[in-house]
Order: structure tokens, then sequence, then C-alpha cells
């Protein structure tokens, strides 16, 4: 769960001034006007926009919306295609053949208190039983975050309000990375082996994953960047915690190259940015690397 969501850094909380805050301005360093940042969260209410002081000023001041990856890309039938195919075990192998008698046991009583129904349901193992171990892990953080929070619609996310809100104005979208690229970082990062581990790490830790997710999900809805860097920083000193390398993958080195695409994209218009709460907070987070670049970075009141 950490992953999707992913040392307090107290010198960047003064710095910065990342009390309770979600959305942040850049400017200086040669901008003649400035841009923006929010951190999102994938499954909350696009209602919440609203609870973001300064939100609508902000995306009215841009002249266009960047977020991790360009929406209108991802829903193409070429690269939902692509992610699919990510998503999916090699031909010829399936969830049941991959994993021991003992460990499907344990993930059909995990699917069993998520979904009231497990794989010895045929329309759920033709939907599931395919499905990689991290592409099943995704879901299963879903079904958690579902559990407690119901109403998510895929069609209409918060990380995707910003860009539809642009596209109605007339303005222009864009990403930070192609899908290619997340394909790659997401589902491909991965042995089989380390994915099946992280799995099981998952399905033998429910009660944990639920309070991680309500937990993230509180600190969220409190604008608290900060709590949410605790919780990622959190370990359990086993090998369900992600690796160095892993948090890199995921985390830091993708926060790195936004960095350095970003000083282009502003110097040409003005730009709202939207990528998830947990890339913003941190020494090595997004916030604290365009101030190391050279930006003012201010909360947005």
């Amino acid at each position: 769960m950490k992953k999707f969501l992913m040392t307090f850094a107290c010198a960047v909380m003064t710095v910065v001034g990342m009390q309770a805050q979600l959305l942040y301005k850049i400017s200086g360093n040669g901008l003649d006007k400035p841009s923006y940042i929010i951190g999102t969260y994938h499954l909350a209410p696009v209602m919440f926009a609203d609870s973001i002081s300064g939100l609508q000023k902000a995306l009215a001041a841009s002249d266009q919306v960047y977020g991790e990856l360009d929406m209108q890309n991802l829903t193409s039938p070429e690269n939902l295609q692509k992610m699919q195919a990510a998503m999916m075990l090699p031909e010829g192998t399936t969830l049941s053949t991959l994993l021991s008698a003992d460990e499907m046991k344990r993930l059909n009583a995990a699917l069993k208190e998520l979904l009231g129904m497990d794989m010895t349901n045929g329309l759920i193992a033709q939907q599931l039983g395919g499905l990689s171990p991290i592409a099943l892990q995704t879901q299963l953080s879903m079904l958690i975050y579902l559990k407690k929070h119901s109403g998510f619609n895929p069609q209409d996310t918060f990380d995707g309000y910003f860009q539809k809100v642009a596209l109605q104005q007339g303005k222009p979208v864009g990403g930070l990375e192609t899908v290619d690229f997340q394909v790659s970082v997401l589902y491909q990062g991965y042995t089989l082996k380390r994915q099946k581990e992280l799995l099981m790490c998952m399905v033998d830790n429910l009660e944990y994953e639920n309070q991680v997710s309500e937990r993230v999900v509180e600190a969220f809805f409190k604008q608290d960047l900060m709590g949410i860097k605790a919780i990622m920083d959190e370990k359990q000193n086993n090998s369900c915690d992600y690796t160095p390398e892993e948090e890199n993958r995921l985390i830091y080195d993708r926060n790195a190259n936004w960095v350095k695409l970003m000083p282009e994209i502003m110097s040409a218009k003005p730009t709202f940015f939207a990528v998830g709460a947990g890339h913003l907070p941190g020494d090595k987070g997004v916030l604290q690397l365009l101030q190391s670049a050279g930006y003012t970075v201010e909360a947005v009141k």
C-alpha cells in the first residue's frame, strides 16, 4: 500500500511551510509568472477540491495543466491495451499455478474478506486469476479503500479533475511521464518472485494495510504532507518493506526527473502541476528539489 501513496524532513517543513497544505506556488528563478503544484490522491472524491484554499484562483492563473500522465493518452485504445497487457501474467501462467496451495488459501481468505467471494468462484477466477501479483496488489489496495469509502468513480478521479477543468476551459494538458514509462516502473520493475512476495505481504497483513490506508486518507484530507511522509517512511523491518532501490524507482528518481522537466514547461507557460501527494514532501521531494534548483516555493493560503 505504501508504494502507491509513497526521516521526517524538519528542515523542509521550516523552509517550505508544510504544516497543512497540498497546494504550492512556484515563482522566481527567471519565471515571468508563477506556476503551481498540488499533491493529489487518486481515490479522493473530486468534491474535495472545494476544500482547498486558493485552488480555483491557481487554476485560473495557469495557462496549462500537467499531470504525471496526460489522461487523454492513457485512455487511448493503444495505451489501454498496453496497460492491460502489462497487468497480466505470462501466457500459460495463472495465480493458481504461480502460488502454492497454502498461498492460494491465504489469498482466497483475503479476497473473501474484501469481496465476499474468492477464486473458488469461477467468475472471480476468470477476472483475477490471470493478473500479475503486482496488478492484483493494486486492485486489493483499491478494495481496502472502498470497503470504508464507497462511491469511487474511475471515470471521475481527483487527479484527473484538473486536466478535465483545463480541457473545458480550452487549455492544453500534458504529462510528465509516458504510459510506456509508467508501465515499466509500476508493472515491469519486479521479478515474479518479488511480486509474489509483496502480494503475500499484503494478503497476510490486511489489518495493518487497512490501518495504513485510513491513516493516509486522514492525513490527505487534513492536507498534511508531512503526515503522509511519516507513514511512507514507516518500516516493518522485514521483506515487506520496499528496498531503497524500489523506493528510488517508484518515488525519488521520478521526482528528480520531473524537476528536470518542469523549468522548460514553466518557462513556456504558467503551469498547474498535479502529482501524487507522496512525491511532494521530504528532502528528496519535489518541493525541496524545486527550492534547491533556485525557485521560491510557497504554500497557497
